[in-house]
């Protein structure tokens, strides 16, 4: 942000370097130019791109960037990283290793209706105390995320959400986007250290403008802005990166510290409405301008249908609006879950929809054995993409919504992104259309299906069902499992079809020179896959439990789980109740986790992975119990905190050797109770085992 005056001195200064070449006669006064330049720059990209007011023409802006081009080559020794042409890194990034962002990027809790919404607020101002709380709204881009970490004003580091717990650094490719500064003053804030959370997307217009210039040129048109920009964040040339035309919207302040370490939220930072008008002022391109600070769930629900109405009027893709509450103290009261915040939720603006003929059906088998039937469709174009199939879910929902082969059906793309069949029009029946009969065996090895009890899917139950072993390999070689580079699901498909590879441990012994001889697959390819699979030899332990494909054992469950072993052979010797006291288990999970240790040709893949080299334990050094006067108790922290912030509290426990947990439970030691704790305090009271800590006797304990 600028003032008026420091506005009207950078317009003189720019209308006397564009009348004047400015003398630099000596390394001093090249200096002093090359400064002045880079600050009559930076301000004029900030109106371009940050305020979308540009006050001088584009040819004004070019001769601008040329002359300090010009001077910084005259100059080598005065350009500094920090500068505008230093916006297009040379050279290639030939690999984004993966960082673990400071704090988490969980995904949010959905509505798509006012009920949920309701229900929400009522579970907020329960935890509040409040008859009403205050949310802020906000867009949700529909693009790909980013966590940006500065330091002392710097730009240290930029990653794609990756996981969630862990992303890829994308820090050169993020450098060309011009609505990311290299540097903002922090210290004018007593900010230290800063992690933002950011959307990367391309604007509408430039996508279909982008999309005729690549038909003129005879390329494949791309498929829509979202999975145009999240594939630009990886492309290796960052040069390529520069010519997508990526906005970066920066929406959340997650880390702040101050000089000595100490997190800012909530002390300093006390609202999100007023963290988003900061990033404004230190020239960050935010939704300040489209978010609103609501009183009550009522204006909420106003303002997100008042969104829904003219969402195609906005220059960017938006798939709902984010409802968050305003209190960053309540906000760090209410937590997370496993998976989300309690202190947000996403209302999603009600799905296109589209209607086609259903002109057949498929039925495929899934890595579990559950049999999914897929509706092949005439192509009907759905918010801006082509859809030619959807999901029928089950036999239940084909029998529930009568639809049937022939039948003119409306499709809607759940969220904007997954396709279904919403109903079928009855009305413009003809009679030729065919009943969808469910097959009675599996369409893959023949077996008899069944329909266990209390489920909706039938399943396959043959272990070595081709379908099923071909989508257990696409699972384990996928990024989120084994990440193994060079791969790819159409390859597995290829190479069991040949006879090539027919199990997990059979990845690791793939015949190279049989693969080398493949269209497509020369040197250089099977060098990149054989390299892909050695590396992934040395996986985290949760990554190789998350690859198995345990049923109901998603990313989080397999944390949890390769936090609390050592080797995977350890979780044969676990009952389900050992399993159901761990945090996020329920029975089924447990009984699902159990059923596979206890199974015989499970234990043999995992014998095989390790005599292959494998690593199925965590190293030697993870393997030491963590020392210190907390080690195997847990703590539980609740209320408003006054002394220390929750994620400083958890520093200190387990630095300690100690957990945090969310919940309470009779495996908790200790709850510590800031003001206005609430249903925590009141459970752990009635759980003897429990000491109950005020923040002064928790801080002595330390």
């Amino acid at each position: 942000m600028y003032t008026p005056e420091q506005e009207q001195k950078l317009l003189e200064e720019t209308q006397h370097f564009l009348r004047e070449t400015p003398p630099k006669n000596s390394l001093q006064e090249a200096g002093n130019t090359i400064d002045q330049l880079r600050r009559i720059i930076g301000y004029h990209d900030y109106r371009y791109y940050i305020a979308s007011e540009p006050v001088i023409s584009d040819y004004d802006y070019d001769r601008l960037y040329k002359l300090l081009g010009s001077i910084e080559n005259e100059y080598p020794e005065l350009v500094d990283p920090d500068s505008p042409t230093q916006r297009i890194p040379q050279g290639l990034t030939k690999e984004f290793p993966t960082v673990e962002h400071i704090v988490p990027m969980l995904s949010l809790d959905n509505s798509y209706n006012e009920e949920d919404l309701r229900e929400f607020d009522r579970k907020v101002r329960e935890a509040a105390g409040k008859q009403q709380v205050e949310y802020c709204v906000e867009p949700k881009f529909d693009g790909a995320g980013i966590s940006l970490v500065y330091n002392k004003g710097k730009l240290v580091r930029g990653a794609s959400r990756g996981d969630g717990v862990a992303g890829e650094e994308i820090t050169n490719n993020l450098k060309v986007l011009r609505t990311i500064p290299f540097s903002v003053n922090l210290q004018g804030y007593n900010l230290a250290t800063l992690e933002l959370r950011g959307e990367v997307m391309i604007p509408k217009a430039f996508f279909v403008k982008m999309n005729e210039e690549r038909i003129k040129e005879g390329l494949a048109a791309l498929a829509n802005p979202r999975n145009s920009a999240a594939g630009a964040l990886r492309m290796q040339d960052a040069a390529q990166v520069a010519k997508r035309g990526l906005i970066a919207f920066i929406y959340h302040i997650s880390y702040a510290t101050d000089a000595n370490g100490m997190s800012l939220i909530p002390s300093k930072l006390v609202t999100h409405s007023g963290n988003i008008a900061l990033l404004h002022k230190m020239g960050f391109k935010t939704p300040h301008s489209l978010m609103k600070v609501c009183k009550g769930i009522d204006e909420v629900i106003h303002y997100c249908h008042e969104w829904q109405e003219k969402r195609d009027e906005y220059d960017f893709e938006l798939d709902g609006l984010v409802v968050k509450v305003n209190d960053l103290s309540l906000q760090e009261k209410l937590g997370f879950t496993s998976h989300h915040p309690r202190w947000a939720m996403a209302f999603k603006f009600k799905a296109r929809q589209g209607s086609t003929k259903l002109i057949d059906v498929h039925f495929q088998v899934g890595r579990t054995g559950a049999v999914t039937p897929v509706a092949k469709l005439a192509p009907v174009e759905i918010g801006g993409v082509s859809v030619s199939s959807a999901s029928m879910f089950n036999e239940d929902f084909i029998l529930e919504k009568d639809v049937r082969i022939g039948d003119m059906v409306l499709v809607e793309r759940a969220g904007d992104v997954i396709p279904y069949i919403v109903k079928p029009v009855r009305e413009a029946r003809t009679g030729s259309e065919k009943i969808i009969s469910f097959p009675a065996v599996c369409p893959s090895c023949e077996s008899e299906l069944v329909k266990p009890e209390g489920e909706v899917a039938r399943r396959c139950v043959n272990i070595n069902c081709p379908a099923q072993v071909v989508e257990r390999l696409k699972h384990f070689i996928s990024k989120d499992a084994m990440d193994i580079e060079g791969f790819g699901g159409a390859n597995v498909q290829r190479f069991f079809d040949l006879n090539l590879l027919d199990s997990i441990p059979g990845i690791y012994k793939m015949d190279y020179a049989g693969i080398e001889g493949l269209k497509g697959f020369g040197s250089k390819s099977v060098e990149k896959l054989k390299k892909g699979i050695e590396e992934s030899r040395q996986q985290p332990l949760h990554r190789l439990i998350f690859g198995l494909g345990i049923r109901y054992v998603g990313q989080a469950t397999a944390r949890t789980l390769a936090s609390e072993i050592r080797c995977l052979n350890d979780l044969e010797e676990w009952d389900e109740e050992k399993l159901s006291s761990l945090q996020d288990i329920g029975q089924k999970v447990a009984a699902s986790i159990f059923e596979f240790f206890h199974t015989p040709e499970n234990l043999e893949i995992i014998r095989s992975l390790k005599e292959l080299g494998v690593e199925t334990c965590k190293p030697e050094d993870a393997e030491k119990p963590q020392e210190g006067e907390f080690h195997d108790l847990t703590f539980v922290f609740t209320g408003s905190l006054e002394r220390f912030t929750r994620n400083e509290a958890k520093a200190m426990v387990e630095e300690r050797g100690g957990k945090v947990s969310s919940s309470v439970s009779n495996r908790v030691n200790y709850l510590v109770a800031g003001a206005e704790a609430g249903s925590k305090l009141d459970k752990a009271q009635k759980l003897e085992t429990i000491r109950i800590l005020s923040e002064d006797e928790f801080l002595k304990m330390i």
